[in-house]
């Protein structure tokens, strides 16, 4: 039987949408001053901003349909629900971010080569407008950035905008008073730079997500250990750990209870349980009793394919041996 969300999941829920419709908002506001000023400036440098800005607005669009997408529940087709989506999220908004700058350098190559002249006090203060607007986004991110994939890479593009903003602001005061038209090219190759480097962050956790890395900063061998130190556990070997989404970890064992807790093994299972919630965050656990004749097994269990069409051989089954599911 499947069961709703917790009410505090919920609120959860609800104040990171809340908080994306405010920086969509304001990243949209900020895309229209900054392509209307890019254009009557004919600065590259407010241009290149204002395509981050407008993966920006792509971002936060997509993280807040993987927030109401992640609301829904599990389903008959989909036993994990939709949770997932925000990692896929993560990983589109990655690799947007990625193929945006390429198109940032490329631009700035053609204009070091030919630089072009720039109406460089509107470029300013455009470009303070839109500081102004990325630094409120931010803000409105910023509280649940630490805790949420989904959050942290729309953050990103939101901080890595508002230090392009800041280097417009202050190429557009230089160009003022120096009338060196190459520093709008120079200042959009930086701008490219900064967002290779926050993309690769949020590209890297959420690859590893997807390919049901184990957790960052645990290791399979030390959950092991710690488990086997629980009270009438004699060893853990088919141990599986991987995370769903940013705030929900996942683990699957097979335990061998010692035998004179054979009549209380739901304690033991119920104990291996509040240690993994405790320790490591685990808040959902799959854990199968064997008998002592099958705990010779690695931890880790290799993976089998299902028999190909037109196979005549089946799996290869281990030693038979009753389970208990738990």
């Amino acid at each position: 039987m499947s069961h709703g969300p917790l009410k505090e999941d919920l609120h959860f829920d609800r104040s990171i949408a809340g908080r994306f419709a405010w920086a969509i908002l304001l990243t949209a506001l900020t895309l229209l001053a900054e392509v209307a000023g890019g254009i009557w400036t004919n600065s590259l440098a407010l241009l290149s901003d204002a395509a981050h800005v407008f993966l920006d607005l792509f971002a936060l669009v997509l993280s807040l349909v993987a927030i109401k997408l992640a609301s829904y529940p599990a389903s008959d087709t989909r036993t994990f629900g939709w949770h997932r989506a925000e990692v896929f999220a993560s990983f589109i908004n990655g690799a947007t971010v990625f193929l945006m700058a390429g198109g940032i350098m490329y631009e700035a190559a053609v204009r070091l080569m030919n630089p072009e002249p720039v109406k460089s006090l509107p470029m300013f203060v455009i470009a303070a407008i839109g500081l102004a607007m990325n630094l409120l986004a931010a803000s409105v991110l910023h509280r649940h950035s630490h805790d949420d994939l989904n959050v942290q890479s729309a953050f990103l593009h939101v901080i890595g905008d508002a230090a392009a903003s800041v280097g417009v602001i202050a190429g557009g005061l230089i160009i003022h008073y120096t009338g060196w038209y190459v520093l709008d090219a120079v200042i959009s190759v930086g701008i490219g730079l900064i967002i290779f480097r926050g993309a690769w962050g949020v590209l890297r956790s959420s690859v590893h997500i997807l390919l049901e890395g184990v957790p960052k900063g645990m290791s399979t061998a030390e959950v092991a250990e710690t488990i086997r130190a629980v009270d009438g556990v004699n060893d853990v070997h088919h141990l599986n750990i991987w995370t769903i989404c940013s705030h929900i970890r996942a683990f699957s064992a097979h335990v061998d209870i010692e035998q004179e807790f054979e009549q209380r093994r739901a304690t033991v299972l119920r104990a291996i349980e509040t240690t993994l919630l405790e320790k490591y965050h685990i808040s959902h656990t799959t854990l199968q009793v064997e008998c002592t004749a099958c705990v010779e097994e690695p931890i880790i269990k290799p993976l089998r394919h299902r028999p190909r069409a037109g196979s005549s051989h089946g799996h290869a089954h281990g030693p038979g041996c009753s389970h208990d599911h738990s």
